[in-house]
Parts: structure tokens; sequence; C-alpha cells
């Protein structure tokens, strides 16, 4: 009789799964809601610097990466200075909230760490452009560097937290010009190379992207989305080693604007979800950023492909799903390219913020934009 039950009970199952359940009889699960992060953002309000402010002679400005250090509650910024106005440095930042609010407060700076070349010397002028910054769980920084066209090749290296030099990665020897001026084009373009750079939570994972595209991946009268790159590292005890290569496709690039590019990425997890920012400038316009998420689950190792144009219908970039229009906000955005994950703040939720680069401009401001994830993490519409 048990086993006649059974098998009736199992027919019908089959019968309904044969035919298709409707919604309420079967949760039905989207691609997407596989891919990524049931995600939204509040956000919690701005700060911005006092123009010209100076720390131990030292003009702070250009702040154009963020990291945070969850042990001592504190961020390192990076100043996107090619030892122009001070040798090349970072900054230490508090972040403060209103008395049992969420709500920023302010931002104050309480230190600058000075950077040594291999020599053990400060970096001369022209020979950097540092750009993004991830701190590793041994307390160390990594730092990007776009390069100086024609007097300082891009580099990510690390550096421990006086500022001292410790290694270099290795990157693909597609990301640096040709020696023969005779050969076509190749590397990172100029002021374009990498502005994004982080480390998943665990820290054996870094990852660093491109503005834009490289020279040789770009196509004359091409009006489809830019080609940036992303690369994939394995970093710890051992020597980092390269092990992957993704194609992050921007968005389409607004009518009118003549600058379009990911500024930064932000690892979310271990399991390849990020949040990266896309940055706009038009004449007229002003700026205008957007956060995505990102997930590189699905996307193709391109890192034996040299040249990254022509047919790449075969390739799959990095998927992506916008996540906040920060032109929503009201606000006359500055020139932002930080972010990062910061503290647990008062009401129990993850902050994130975000900076902008001054361009040590007294009519640009340093500008701070603080945001919370939705304890509910319902998705925005």
């Amino acid at each position: 009789m048990l086993k006649t039950v059974v098998m009736a009970l199992l027919a019908i199952a089959l019968t309904a799964l044969s035919f298709g359940l409707s919604g309420c009889d079967l949760p039905q699960v989207r691609a997407e809601d596989r891919i990524f992060l049931n995600l939204s953002l509040d956000f919690l309000g701005e700060y911005r610097l006092p123009a010209e402010s100076q720390l131990e002679q030292t003009r702070i400005g250009g702040l154009s990466g963020l990291t945070y250090d969850r042990t001592q509650n504190q961020f390192y910024a990076i100043s996107d200075d090619r030892s122009q106005y001070a040798p090349a440095r970072f900054y230490t930042l508090k972040l403060a909230t209103q008395a049992n609010s969420p709500q920023l407060a302010r931002v104050d700076v309480t230190g600058v760490t000075l950077l040594k070349n291999q020599q053990g010397q400060p970096y001369p002028t022209n020979r950097l452009d540092p750009e993004g910054i991830a701190l590793t769980p041994s307390r160390s920084v990594f730092i990007a560097s776009e390069g100086v066209k024609d007097q300082a090749p891009p580099f990510v290296d690390q550096f421990d937290l006086n500022g001292a030099w410790m290694q270099a990665l290795n990157l693909p020897d597609y990301y640096f010009s040709n020696p023969d001026s005779q050969t076509p084009a190749q590397g990172v373009g100029s002021n374009l190379g990498f502005e994004s750079l982080t480390l998943n939570p665990s820290g054996d994972r870094l990852f660093a992207a491109t503005e834009s595209a490289l020279l040789q991946d770009a196509e004359p009268n091409y009006t489809g989305p830019i080609r940036s790159r992303l690369l994939h590292y394995l970093v710890g005890d051992l020597k980092p080693i390269l092990v992957s290569e993704h194609l992050y496709a921007l968005e389409p690039t607004p009518a009118g604007a003549t600058f379009h590019g990911l500024v930064e990425l932000l690892a979310l997890d271990n399991g390849g979800h990020f949040l990266s920012l896309e940055r706009t400038f038009t004449p007229g316009q002003g700026i205008t950023a957007k956060l995505f998420q990102v997930n590189t689950g699905s996307a193709s190792n391109v890192s034996t492909l040299a040249i990254l144009k022509g047919d790449l219908a075969g390739i799959q970039p990095v998927c992506k799903q916008s996540l906040f229009d920060l032109s929503q906000l009201g606000l006359t955005l500055g020139n932002l390219e930080g972010m990062a994950l910061g503290p647990i703040l008062p009401d129990g939720s993850q902050s994130l913020l975000l900076v902008s680069d001054d361009n040590f401009n007294p009519k640009e401001p340093t500008q701070f934009l603080l945001f919370r994830f939705n304890q509910g993490r319902q998705k925005t519409s």
C-alpha cells in the first residue's frame, strides 16, 4: 500500500514537471539572479575637504584610490601626484559619522606616507603616476601606476606601510610601448593605464584593470564599447602569478563625451563579484558616474591575445549589471576615482566610500560620498 502511494505521488510530480509549474508552485530564478548579488545602496551624505589643505608640508589632493584597514579603522588614499606638488605618497584617513547615526559627518586626514623606489629614495618627478591602492592581509599595499608617457612604464608594485618598495608584479609585454618606433603602437594609452586595483577579501587574489583600451586594441572609426582589460593575479607568500585576463566592455560612450573610462574596481567577495565605477566627462554637462555589479565567472581568458579587436564573437566579456546612477543624487559630482568598503556603521550596515581626485585644482573638490548596503539587500529599480 505504501509503495503504491509513493509511486502515485511520484507520477503526479513528474507530470507537473513535464507540463511546467506556475510561479506560485515553484520559485522561478532568473539567470542574472544567479550571477549577481542581491544588492542596493542608500546614500548617507557628502563631505568635501577644504581646498588646498596641507599636512606635513604636503598638498592634500589628487586622491585617486582608497583601501580600508579594518584592524585600525582607517583608510589609505593614494595621491595621484607625479611627485610634482610633493613626493609620491599616500594619506591616512579617518571617517566620522554623526552621533548614533550612519550619516556622514566628516573625513579627517591624519597621516602621510612617502613612497620610496627600489633604491630607497623618493620618486623623482614624472617617474610614476599613482592611481590605485590595495591593502594586503600582511599589512602592505599594492600600488598601481598608469605610467608616464615616454618617461616611465606602468607598474603594479608592492610597498610596506612605511612606503618602502618590496616587489613588482610581472605585467604582460603588450602593456608596454614597442621599443621599435616603426612597429604598430601598443601598450597603455597616455593617462589611460591602471586606474583600478583591488584585492579579494581573503587577500590572495589581486585584480588590476585599465581605464581604457590598450593602444593595439583600439580601432579607427570604432563605435562599440571601449575594451578595457582586467588582470587577475594570485598573490601571497610566493611571487605573484598571473592567473587570467578578461575583457571588460564599458557602457556605450555618451554622445559628446570627451572622456569615458573605467576608474575603479572593488572585489566584494572571493567568488568573482565586484563593483565597478565608470566615469564620464561631457563638456557643458560635467561629470557623470555609474556603479555596476560585475561577475567574472564566465568571462573568457584573453591573456594569450596581445590584440583584442576585429571579430570578438567567441570572447565572453565580464558580466555587468547596473547598480546605481550617481547622477540621481542631485549633486555636482567631482572627478570620482576611488572606492572602498569601509567600516560597519552604527546601524549595523556595511559602508561604501567614494572619493574624487581634485587634480590639484582649487576649483575642483576632494569629494567623499558615503553609502551603505541595504540591510534587506534588495535591488534598486
